[in-house]
């Protein structure tokens, strides 16, 4: 009976077109016009068409083939090897030896039937050794081509082979040129060192300045995230320039997670001269601890930062930060409903700043109990009441009025505010109408020079839609609003089924008591404020329009508008933002008007060609502040772009630059190299 099943075994390998699997580690499949197996030496022969793929999804298809069993060794003619989608290897001829493939005449592309016109490009050499212990494809005297043809020649070349995700190497170098320091060529050198930790070292070459060297460190923990990156030159007038950024998550469990940030440079002007500038005022550095609940929250945190404007800017207080913050702690707790709706928020919060000989210290216990109730016709009222206690120490610290004081002050704070809503609706099948007017009365204590403490975290205020019914129209803690204001306004918004929306809101402040000091540019008076609104339409996956504004109060001149557009698709676009503010008093700012605006637009000009272009630019001194742009070339085999940055910011010893930059890189199987 055994005898018999090793014939049948036998007659069925010889069958034309018979598949068979090998069950080794590494299962694979055979299909060819003609198998014959070897019981002695287990090995297997094919004759005409062969094709085998292993459990990995890599196939080869091959002439008259001869596979041992394991695998371990093989050989064969007219073999066309696939690694991947569209990513092959064509031989005249293979063997293979334990973990090593060697494919003579052979030719290496991930641009398998990826474009109409041929293989975008394709590696030919004499011999290739598929190494899969490393895990490296080794090219002997290999020659690039593009659509066939040839560009350049060397004479070895290696690289991962497309089932590695993370390989230690070379990457592709990238270009730059500025008029500063001419033209930078960036070799980037790739470092794994496990599947979530790597590294990417760069030494950039400068034709007109030092060497640049850059350091970007990546791991990712289980529940923690790290991110460094850095650069460092010692230039040619002798100065050692650097910067490092870092950020780190830690998770801490279900409800807690800590935070560590690292910003330093070694001078104001470095990061823009170098191209690390993101249009940052200041650098912060610190750390953040983060505990939450079901309806609690604390947060302790602490900044030290690092100022990078002129000096003009650096000196003005109202122009936050003001000092280090070492350290800053919030709690909040939240309660659930009391009755119906009612609930309590209790908060406490404590700070301390410290810098150029002066500090000081602030704790502040609040609580606020809220009651929302919907009475008849849908008239929403919200009624609340709440008190605060400040107690401050103060050393050598600027105070409202531009006293130097030191020692404790302290105030007590109650307030309280009424608000009024009737959201009213109307219905069709082609619009959905909604009209809201709405309006709120906040009684707070009188404050006048007790009004302190200007230096720490407050920046004043501005009126626009979004502080209209907020229960401290101040930016920060440590300003307070004076007396008793009213808010009040009306919304009405539109919607179809298709998506369309219109909204419109238009609302005004009034203060009851005389406020100690009006800025004109902030937009409250005593008594009637400027009239604050917005608009938006959104028509959807095309257009999206929204504007808010500030009109006079006496003649509705217009005073401030933003403004931003958003119009076409992911594809062809035009983004327009615009900022218009008259300056009302130039004893609290140093310009005239604002002016600005930010332009972005892109054009896709065929299927992989695209071109981008943004700039800022101040329509006061008609100029440019900055403008970028660029063409951009995808492929599914390969990329590449052309870019230009002009930076026409003047800052000490930092004038602006142009940069053109020059991008190319692979991809194999969707990984850029």
């Amino acid at each position: 009976m055994k005898n018999s099943g090793l014939i049948f075994i036998a007659l069925l390998m010889s069958t034309p077109g018979f598949a068979i699997t090998i069950d080794t580690d590494e299962p694979r499949t055979i299909v060819a016009d003609r198998i014959e197996y070897d019981f002695r030496s287990e090995t297997l022969k094919t004759s005409g068409n062969t094709e085998i793929v292993n459990e990995s999804g890599q196939r080869m298809t091959l002439t008259d083939s001869y596979i041992t069993q394991s695998g371990a060794e093989l050989s064969g003619s007219d073999i066309k090897m696939w690694l991947g989608n569209h990513v092959y290897v064509s031989s005249d001829n293979i063997t293979r030896r334990g973990d090593l493939t060697v494919a003579r005449n052979a030719t290496f592309t991930a641009c398998d039937d990826c474009d109409a016109y041929g293989d975008a490009w394709e590696i030919t050499t004499y011999k290739i050794i598929h190494d899969m212990e490393r895990r490296m494809l080794e090219f002997y005297s290999p020659v690039l081509r593009t659509y066939d043809l040839p560009i350049f020649w060397l004479p070895y070349f290696e690289m991962p082979d497309p089932g590695v995700r993370y390989k230690t190497g070379l990457l592709m170098p990238d270009f730059e040129s500025t008029n500063k320091m001419g033209t930078q060529i960036n070799v980037p050198f790739y470092i794994s060192i496990s599947d979530t930790h790597d590294m990417t070292v760069t030494l950039s070459y400068l034709t007109q300045e030092n060497p640049l060297f850059q350091l970007e460190h990546r791991l990712n923990a289980d529940y923690s995230e790290y991110r460094t990156s850095g650069s460092f030159t010692h230039n040619k007038a002798g100065e050692n320039r650097w910067h490092i950024f870092n950020d780190d998550i830690i998770e801490l469990g279900d409800n807690a997670r800590a935070t560590i940030f690292l910003e330093r440079t070694s001078d104001k002007t470095y990061l823009q001269k170098y191209g690390f500038y993101g249009d940052q005022p200041y650098l912060d550095s610190g750390a953040t601890l983060e505990l939450f609940g079901q309806s609690s929250y604390v947060v302790a945190d602490t900044h030290i930062f690092q100022e990078l404007r002129n000096g003009d800017y650096a000196s003005n207080r109202y122009s936050a930060p003001d000092g280090n913050i070492l350290p800053n702690i919030r709690a909040v707790h939240q309660t659930a409903p009391l009755f119906g709706e009612t609930y309590a928020t209790f908060g406490a919060d404590m700070l301390g700043i410290s810098g150029d000989g002066t500090s000081s210290q602030r704790l502040i216990g609040d609580a606020r109990l809220t009651t929302p109730w919907t009475l008849w016709g849908g008239n929403r009222i919200t009624a609340s009441v709440s008190t605060r206690y400040d107690l401050y120490h103060f050393d050598n610290t600027l105070l409202l009025g531009n006293d130097i004081y030191s020692g404790f002050k302290h105030r007590f704070l109650p307030s309280g505010y009424l608000e009024w809503g009737l959201p009213m609706f109307r219905a069709s099948d082609e619009w959905t109408q909604t009209l809201e007017p709405r309006a709120r009365i906040t009684v707070m204590r009188h404050l006048d020079k007790e009004a302190f403490a200007l230096s720490n975290d407050s920046a004043g205020t501005i009126l626009t839609d979004s502080t209209l019914f907020s229960d401290n129209r101040f930016s920060g803690l440590d300003l307070w609003e004076n007396g008793t204001y009213a808010d009040y306004g009306v919304r009405w918004s539109a919607f179809n089924p298709t998506g369309h929306m219109v909204e419109v809101f238009v609302g005004q402040s009034y203060d009851f008591t005389d406020r100690p000091a009006i800025d004109l540019n902030s937009g409250f008076h005593n008594g009637l404020s400027d009239y604050v609104g917005r608009i938006a339409y959104t028509y959807p996956e095309l257009v999206g329009l929204s504007t808010r504004f500030r009109l006079n109060q006496d003649t509705l001149a217009l005073n401030h508008m933003e403004t931003s557009a958003n119009i076409g698709s992911s594809r062809n676009f035009l983004n327009v933002g615009h900022i218009w503010s008259r300056n009302l008093s130039e004893d609290w700012t140093e310009n005239t008007d604002i002016n600005e605006a930010v332009i972005g637009a892109g054009l896709q000009l065929t299927d992989r060609w695209s071109m981008r272009w943004n700039a800022i630019y101040n329509i006061e001194v008609h100029e440019f502040q900055r403008h970028t742009g660029g063409f951009f070339y995808t492929h599914p085999c390969y990329y590449l772009s052309v870019e230009y940055r002009r930076d026409n910011a003047i800052k000490e010893d930092y004038v602006g630059t142009t940069t053109f930059q020059f991008r190319f890189g692979m991809a194999i199987n969707g990984q850029q190299y």
